[in-house]
């Protein structure tokens, strides 16, 4: 992660903060990250010196079309400085920030399938008993896991995976 996107970010932060849309913004980013993350298009397009400013910018705005103010603005800035390429590692470090200031995590959680609506609410009140923050639920499907889940808050990670609980009794035999 670049200093410049930390420091991006700190500054729509504190525009947001003083514009009382921090939590728009944070939606906006969340999609922002998201799209830029799955598109490798996107990504190139942001990158490509062979693309004008303009068309980058034009772009986005038509991609994230409905975003708050604050967020275009940092479009057009991003554009203006030559600095595009890290939209994606802005809203990143925006997100952080942003749970930082409202003591909130991300929990990242994965499972061989996508988690449902009532398994996802006994994973967060999990994650609050464990840190005492509240905390949202990033899912990463991974099906090498083979059965149950793997959690990460922060500094802490908790396996328990079927492929774990295999390597561990795979380890304990082999003793």
């Amino acid at each position: 992660m670049s200093r410049a996107a930390v420091r991006y970010a700190k500054a729509v932060l504190s525009l947001a903060q003083d514009k009382n849309a921090t939590s728009d913004v944070h939606k906006d980013m969340t999609t922002i990250a998201d799209t830029v993350d799955a598109s490798k298009d996107l990504k190139l397009m942001l990158a490509s010196p062979l693309v004008k400013n303009e068309i980058k910018l034009a772009s986005l705005k038509e991609i994230f079309k409905g975003v708050n103010a604050i967020t275009e603005g940092l479009f057009a800035t991003l554009v203006d400085n030559k600095r595009i390429e890290l939209l994606g590692s802005v809203a990143v470090q925006y997100n952080k920030l942003y749970n930082e200031l409202n003591n909130t995590q991300t929990a990242t959680v994965t499972t061989a399938i996508p988690i449902d609506g009532e398994l996802k609410e006994k994973v967060l009140a999990k994650v609050k008993e464990l840190t005492g923050n509240e905390a949202s639920i990033n899912n990463i499907v991974d099906e090498s896991i083979i059965g149950g889940f793997i959690l990460r808050v922060g500094d802490l990670q908790y396996n328990a995976s079927v492929a774990h609980k295999l390597t561990t009794l795979r380890r304990e035999l082999s003793n």
